[in-house]
């Protein structure tokens, strides 16, 4: 795990690449300098030299010269009880790019339901529902956010399908947060 250090890095190739906070796509050039400002749970969050912040998913990590890390603490299985474990393993692992806490631990993650697809429903393993929220209604790495989280639970085994709700009732506030991300971000 790195955080704000500000490891200079050369681009090896050209990556897409999204702007932070507003969410916009952005091609970063091979041979362009970036500084690292976070690299927490696969993705990268650099800053270029006009002072462009930008965020380059763990698919890309090999343009920053990196290799994407291994999430650790899976079980084997594809019953709902191991995948609904295996959920929640994941989701520690994405993280908001201007912040160094998971989404687990800032509190964004209301509600993870696992249940098992019927042959009638058209589908194997099991259906995932997630209820999310932001830190902000606003935030406009919102729809990054969620498809992060989409995309890795639809890589886990015994996963058919996934749905990720974002709502704003019950709003966020710090007080969601766990302990470790409070001391962590100096709330304390």
């Amino acid at each position: 795990m790195f955080y704000g250090q500000g490891e200079s890095i050369v681009l090896q190739r050209d990556v897409e690449a999204i702007r932070v906070p507003d969410g916009e796509p952005v091609r970063l050039h091979k041979d362009e300098i970036v500084t690292l400002y976070q690299a927490l749970g696969g993705s990268y969050t650099v800053l270029t030299e006009d002072g462009t912040m930008a965020r380059i998913s763990a698919a890309d990590a090999d343009a920053l010269g990196k290799e994407p890390p291994v999430i650790t603490g899976l079980k084997e299985g594809t019953d709902p009880e191991t995948v609904k474990h295996n959920v929640w393993e994941v989701l520690k692992t994405i993280f908001d790019p201007e912040i160094p806490v998971n989404i687990v631990d800032l509190g964004l993650v209301y509600h993870v339901r696992v249940t098992p697809l019927s042959e009638e429903a058209g589908g194997e393993g099991n259906r995932v529902e997630i209820i999310m929220t932001l830190t902000a209604p606003g935030c406009g790495m919102g729809p990054v956010i969620q498809q992060d989280v989409e995309l890795a639970v639809r890589n886990l085994p015994g996963v058919g399908q996934v749905n990720v709700e974002v709502v704003f009732d019950p709003p966020w506030s710090r007080d969601m947060m766990s302990e470790a991300a409070r001391l962590q971000l100096g709330m304390m």
